[in-house]
């Protein structure tokens, strides 16, 4: 099979050690491609989650050891530590091997465009209402994911493709759509700040590409949720990466097909 080759790929969000992470339909990804730079923009290892209790199926560590191999074999690998990664990020400026560790940095393309790229949690403050608020959405997140496990084991019993119940709720709740909507607006502003022509973050789980006041905001997604990544090919073109696959059989996965959807920044 001919791999799809990509000048640059994110990737956020992944949660290895979180029983919701999607483990093995990335690892089918990233061995349908190759990859010149790599950036792992944050929550690559739910250290959160580990410490309540401690969970690395072999799915998980296969997709480590893919991520090293990479890093050996010629691809550049970035990693942008985020709020579940958080004690990496004191290693920012470092490395771990091949692997470069930044809180931060700005991504030129091949038509010359800068982009921030960080994780996102630098934007906590502007989204949510205080620990309160915090802590319930926390807890509503981690009621959405359940349902969502249940909802897709019944529609895997049913042989039918993997669909987001998760994301679908947090499109049609009120207080998410504005959560999101001042976190795209904060990357944005900061953005700006710094003279740049977009934006590149993960964190909320809710891929993205659109224009906001002259400044492309991009959300690469999660594979807790949506399975989905960033891409930019060789002209420079930004692409966000949909991977759908059938979860009829965790143990025997298929390989993925991947639907793009084109970027709406020209």
């Amino acid at each position: 099979m001919k791999k799809t080759h990509y000048r640059t790929l994110w990737l956020s969000d992944i949660h290895l050690g979180n029983r919701d992470c999607k483990a093995e339909y990335l690892l089918s990804f990233l061995n349908s491609v190759t990859v010149d730079t790599l950036y792992l923009v944050g929550d690559i290892v739910d250290m959160w989650q580990m410490t309540k209790q401690f969970r690395w199926p072999q799915a998980h560590n296969q997709v480590m050891h893919k991520l090293m191999a990479m890093s050996q074999d010629g691809t550049r690998v970035v990693y942008l530590p985020g709020n579940h990664d958080e004690p990496i990020q004191s290693y920012s400026g470092m490395a771990f091997g091949d692997i470069e560790i930044e809180r931060q940095l700005v991504h030129t393309t091949a038509q010359g465009k800068r982009y921030l790229v960080l994780h996102g949690d630098q934007f906590d403050g502007d989204v949510t209402m205080g620990k309160f608020h915090a802590w319930i959405g926390d807890k509503g997140y981690d009621l959405l994911l359940f349902l969502n496990r249940e909802f897709n084991r019944f529609r895997s019993w049913r042989k039918r493709e993997y669909w987001s119940l998760a994301g679908y709720i947090k499109k049609h709740i009120k207080g998410a759509n504005e959560a999101i909507a001042r976190y795209r607006q904060a990357c944005c502003s900061r953005a700006a700040e710094m003279g740049l022509d977009g934006v590149i973050c993960g964190h909320i789980h809710h891929p993205e590409s659109t224009m906001e006041n002259g400044i492309h905001y991009i959300n690469d997604g999660d594979w807790m949720e949506n399975c989905s990544a960033l891409g930019e090919d060789e002209s420079g073109n930004l692409t966000l990466i949909y991977s759908l696959e059938t979860m009829n059989n965790a143990d025997n996965v298929t390989p993925l097909k991947v639907k793009t959807s084109p970027s709406k920044a020209a």
